[in-house]
């Protein structure tokens, strides 16, 4: 199999920019994502955290309140 894709991949001219390409994105997604989770308010995190336990009928109502605002 590996035979097959790495015959495939020699014809194509700049092919390895992609592995490149591919950890650069990888790198900036999760750097963005590290940023942002340190950067979360405590309230923020205490609210996220809680979301598991919350009934339906208090996520309804929190839903309503939030689109009225």
């Amino acid at each position: 199999m590996l035979r097959f894709i790495k015959h495939h991949l020699t014809g194509i001219d700049g092919v390895s920019i992609y592995p490149i390409f591919s950890l650069l994105i990888f790198f900036i997604f999760f750097t963005v994502m590290i940023t942002y989770v340190i950067r979360m308010k405590r309230k923020e995190v205490d609210e996220l955290s809680n979301i598991p336990f919350e009934s339906n009928e208090e996520k309804s109502e929190k839903s309503i309140v939030i689109s009225k605002k």
